[in-house]
C-alpha cells in the first residue's frame, strides 16, 4: 500500500479499458468476502458468487476469501476453493476486524475495482455490475448498496429495521451524512481513491464502513448508491449491543476529528481534474463564486453580531469605544468563520498568523467605521443612535470589499498554492497520520 503519492496527482477519473488491464494481467473487479469461523457457508457462497460472475460479469473479475483468524475449517475450506477455482484465492489474517481484512486484501490487490459482500450473500447478486458499473466508467468514487433507497426490497425483523434506520439517523445528525445505509455489506471502490482513503481510516472493526463513507462524502467524493434486494440471515453472528456501542464510539472519534480539522482531507479533495465546478471560466478566478456566497453569508451573521455589540456596548461606553469593542469581537469571529467555512483552511496551522493579518485588516475596517462616525459627530453634533447605525452600516459595506478583497489575496490565497507549498515544505506537513501503518507490514500468509 503506498501511502507516499505526491500530493494532488490521482488521474481524472476515466472509463477502465478492460483491454489494458487484461494486458498487465491483472483482474477488473476483485471482491473480497471476509469470513470468521464460516466453514459451513463459505463453500456455497463462494461457488455461487463464481458462477454467477462467470455467467454474467463482462469484465475479469477475481474473488478473494479474506479469512480473519478463524478458529473452525474455514482455512481448509477456503485453500480448497483456491484450489479449484483459478480465479479464487485465500488470504489468512491472524487478527480479527472485518475492517482490518478489507484494509489488508484492497491494499494489496492489482485490481482498479475493489468490492467486498458478506458471505451470507443477502444482498441479491444481480446489483454487482450496477454497483461496480459507475466506477468502471469512471462516473464515481465510490459505490454502495442500499437497503433503504425507494427501489430496495427488503425482508427483515423489525428490530434490526428499527436498529439501521436509527443509526443512519444518528449519522445524518451528528456528521451530516447524506448517503442512506452505511452498513450493507456490499460496497466497492476504485483503488487510485483507496490508496489515498485506507491510510486515513482508523477502524478496524465494523465501524470501517461507515468512516471510510464518512471522509470521502466530506472530501467531496462521489458516491453511487445502488438499491438493493436483501433478505436478512437469522444465523448471523453479528453481537448488536457491542457493535452499536463500537460505531457510536466510532461517530465520536470522527465527529472530534472533523470539528477541529484534523483530517488531511485536501489529500482527497477533488485532485481529479473533471469536477465541472474545478472549470476555469473566463475572467473569473477559481472558486470565486462560492468564496463569494460563503463570504456574504459570514458577514451578514457577523454584521448582525457587530450591530447587537455595538448597541449593548453604547449602553456604558461613547461611540467610538462601542465601535471599537464591537469591531474586535466581532473580527475575530469574523476571521475565524471565513477561515474554516469561505477559504475552506481546516487544522490549526497557521491559525494565530490568520488572526494576525485578521487584526491588520481589522484595523482597517476600524479606520473606516470610525471616521465615518467622526465625521458625523463633527457635521451634526449629537446624532440618533438610529442615524449612527444607518453610517456604520455604510461604513462596513465598504470595509467589507475591502476585508473580502484583502482574505483572499493575503490571508487566505489560492487554495491549491497553499496546498503545494504543505508539500513542499515536506511530507510530513501534508501526509495523514497513517494510524494503522503497522498493518501494512502483516504477511498475507496463505495467498494461492
Amino acid at each position: 500500500m503506498r501511502t507516499d503519492t505526491p500530493w494532488g496527482t490521482l488521474p481524472a477519473r476515466d472509463h477502465l479499458l478492460a483491454a489494458a488491464v487484461d494486458a498487465a494481467g491483472a483482474p477488473v473487479l476483485d471482491v473480497v468476502v471476509p469470513v470468521y469461523n464460516e466453514e459451513k457457508d463459505l463453500e456455497p457462497c463462494v461457488l455461487r458468487l463464481h458462477d454467477h460472475l462467470a455467467r454474467t460479469f463482462p469484465y475479469s473479475f477475481r474473488i478473494t476469501v479474506a479469512d480473519n483468524a478463524s478458529t473452525d475449517r474455514t482455512p481448509e475450506v477456503a485453500a480448497r476453493l483456491a484450489a479449484a477455482l483459478p480465479r479464487v484465492r485465500s488470504y489468512r489474517l491472524e487478527e480479527k476486524g472485518r475492517g482490518r481484512a478489507l484494509r489488508t486484501v484492497w491494499s494489496h490487490s492489482d485490481a482498479p475495482v475493489l468490492a467486498y459482500m458478506d458471505v451470507d450473500l443477502s444482498t441479491g447478486l444481480n446489483a454487482l455490475l450496477p454497483l461496480v458499473a459507475p466506477l468502471i466508467s469512471g462516473h464515481s468514487d465510490l459505490a454502495i448498496g442500499s437497503r433503504l433507497s425507494r427501489g430496495s426490497r427488503v425482508v427483515r425483523g423489525s428490530k434490526r429495521e428499527f436498529i439501521s434506520r436509527a443509526y443512519n439517523l444518528v449519522l445524518r445528525s451528528s456528521l451530516a451524512a447524506r448517503f442512506s445505509d452505511a452498513q450493507c455489506g456490499f460496497k466497492a471502490i476504485r483503488r487510485d481513491v483507496a490508496e489515498r482513503l485506507l491510510p486515513m481510516v482508523e477502524d478496524s472493526g465494523w465501524f470501517f464502513d461507515t468512516e471510510l463513507l464518512v471522509l470521502a462524502e466530506r472530501a467531496g467524493l462521489r458516491i453511487h448508491e445502488v438499491p438493493v434486494d436483501w433478505v436478512d440471515d437469522p444465523d448471523s453472528t453479528v453481537h448488536i449491543v457491542r457493535t452499536a456501542t463500537e460505531d457510536l464510539k466510532g461517530v465520536w472519534r470522527v465527529g472530534r476529528a472533523l470539528a477541529v480539522g484534523a483530517l488531511p482531507l485536501d489529500r482527497l479533495a477533488r485532485p481529479f481534474g473533471d469536477d465541472p465546478r474545478d472549470r476555469a471560466l473566463s475572467g473569473v478566478p477559481g472558486g470565486l463564486a462560492r468564496q463569494l456566497v460563503g463570504f456574504c453569508v459570514v458577514g451578514a451573521l457577523s454584521t448582525l453580531v457587530y450591530l447587537a455589540l455595538y448597541s449593548l456596548f453604547r449602553l456604558g461606553v461613547g461611540p467610538q469605544l462601542a465601535n471599537g469593542g464591537a469591531l474586535l469581537v466581532s473580527a475575530v469571529a469574523n476571521t475565524a468563520a471565513n477561515r474554516r467555512l469561505t477559504f475552506g483552511v481546516r487544522g490549526r496551522g497557521g491559525a494565530v498568523r490568520h488572526q494576525a493579518q485578521g487584526l491588520v485588516v481589522f484595523a482597517i475596517g476600524l479606520a473606516l467605521t470610525s471616521g465615518s462616525l467622526g465625521a458625523l459627530g463633527a457635521a451634526s453634533g449629537s446624532p440618533s443612535h438610529g442615524t449612527e447605525l444607518a453610517v456604520l452600516i455604510a461604513a462596513n459595506l465598504a470595509a467589507t470589499v475591502l476585508r473580502f478583497l484583502l482574505f483572499r489575496a493575503w490571508v487566505f490565497p489560492d487554495r491549491a498554492d497553499r496546498s503545494r507549498e504543505a508539500y513542499e515544505d515536506g511530507p510530513a506537513a501534508a501526509a495523514p497520520s497513517a494510524g494503522h501503518a503497522d498493518d501494512t507490514h502483516h504477511e498475507l500468509g496463505n495467498a494461492r
